[in-house]
C-alpha cells in the first residue's frame, strides 16, 4: 500500500502554518527573554536602550539586593503556604463535589447544581462580603487567603462532566465486589483521574500564585502579604524598600532610578520562576486532561 503524497497546496499550507507558528513563538517569548536578560543587565545599560536580546554588563546585583529585602522572602514564604494550602483545599471540595453531582442516584442532583452555579452570576458584592469576613473573624487573617477561593463552580463542572463520561460499569462492579461509595471514590475513581487532578492542580496553583487582590481587600499586616502583593508595591506603587536601594556609592538620583528598574525586572523573574520551573512536571498531564469536560460521548 503506497503512501499518499502530499499536494502542493498542502506543502504550501504546512508552510504557511510553521512560518506563523514561528513568528507567533517570537512575539510571545521575546519579552519572556528581554525581562531575563534585563535582570542580570548593567542597569545603566538597560536605561540607555541598548539591551535588545542578549544581556549587555553581566551582574546578579539585582537578584542580589531583592533576596536581601525581608519583604521579599516574607512574601515568596507567604505565596508558598497559600499556594500549596490553598490548592489541597481546592480539590478536597471541587473533585468531591463534581463525582457527588456526576452520580445520577444523587437526590435533588440538579436542584444542587443549580443552587452551586447562581453564585457563578450572581453575587453579594465586595462590601457585603468584606462585612462579612470581618464579622466571622477572618480579616486580616492568612485563613482568609485560603478560603476565600476555596470552592470554584466552573472547575466542579468539569470535573463532574469527567466523571459522567467514566464508564459506569466499573463502578457497578466495585459495589459488587462490596465497596461503599467513599471506597469506590477513592480506590477505583481517583486513580484513574490522574490527568484530571494535574489539570485541576495545575490551575488551581497558578491562580493561588498569582491572586493579589484578596490580600489587597482583607489583609492589613505586610508580614501577611503575598509576593504578588509585594510585587505590585514595587512595580505599580513604586515603593523600593530602603534595604534594597542602600549603598553607599549609589546615592545619587539618576543610579537609584536604575537600580529601581533592575529591581523591577528581577522581581518579576523571581516571582514567575517557580510555575515555570513547576509546569514542565505537570505538562504531561494538562496534554491529557486539556480537553476534559469538552466532550461528552
Amino acid at each position: 500500500m503506497t503512501a499518499t503524497r502530499d499536494s502542493a497546496s498542502d506543502r504550501h499550507f504546512r508552510s504557511f502554518c510553521y512560518v506563523f507558528i514561528t513568528i507567533l513563538l517570537l512575539f510571545v517569548m521575546y519579552p519572556l527573554l528581554y525581562v531575563l536578560s534585563a535582570s542580570v543587565s548593567d542597569p545603566a545599560m538597560v536605561a540607555s536602550g541598548k539591551v535588545i536580546l542578549l544581556p549587555k554588563g553581566f551582574t546578579l546585583e539585582g537578584y542580589r539586593r531583592v533576596f536581601q529585602d525581608k519583604n521579599i522572602l516574607t512574601g515568596y514564604a507567604n505565596t508558598i503556604f497559600y499556594t500549596v494550602v490553598g490548592t489541597l483545599i481546592n480539590l478536597i471540595t471541587t473533585v468531591p463535589a463534581g463525582y457527588a453531582l456526576a452520580r445520577r442516584t444523587l437526590p435533588g442532583r440538579r436542584l444542587l447544581t443549580v443552587y452551586f452555579m447562581i453564585p457563578m452570576y450572581f453575587s453579594g458584592g465586595l462590601i457585603p462580603t468584606f462585612l462579612l469576613v470581618n464579622q466571622i473573624g477572618l480579616y486580616n487573617t492568612r485563613a482568609i487567603m485560603v478560603l476565600i477561593y476555596a470552592f470554584n463552580m466552573y472547575y466542579c463542572i468539569i470535573c463532574r462532566t469527567f466523571f459522567d463520561s467514566m464508564p459506569k460499569e466499573m463502578e457497578e462492579a466495585a459495589i459488587i465486589d462490596g465497596c461503599t461509595p467513599f471506597q469506590t471514590f477513592f480506590r477505583v475513581i481517583l486513580p484513574l483521574s490522574k490527568a484530571l487532578i494535574g489539570v485541576m492542580v495545575l490551575f488551581f496553583a497558578v491562580e493561588q500564585w498569582n491572586t493579589y487582590f484578596a490580600a489587597m481587600i482583607y489583609l492589613r499586616d505586610q508580614d501577611k502579604y503575598p509576593l504578588q502583593l509585594v510585587l505590585r508595591k514595587i512595580l505599580v506603587l513604586e515603593q523600593t524598600s530602603a534595604e534594597m536601594l542602600s549603598n553607599a556609592g549609589e546615592s545619587a538620583a539618576a543610579a537609584n532610578f536604575q537600580l529601581k528598574e533592575l529591581l523591577k525586572y528581577a522581581v518579576i523573574v523571581v516571582s514567575s520562576l517557580p510555575v515555570l520551573i513547576i509546569y514542565p512536571f505537570v505538562q504531561k498531564y494538562f496534554e491529557q486532561g486539556v480537553m476534559i469536560g469538552s466532550v461528552k460521548g
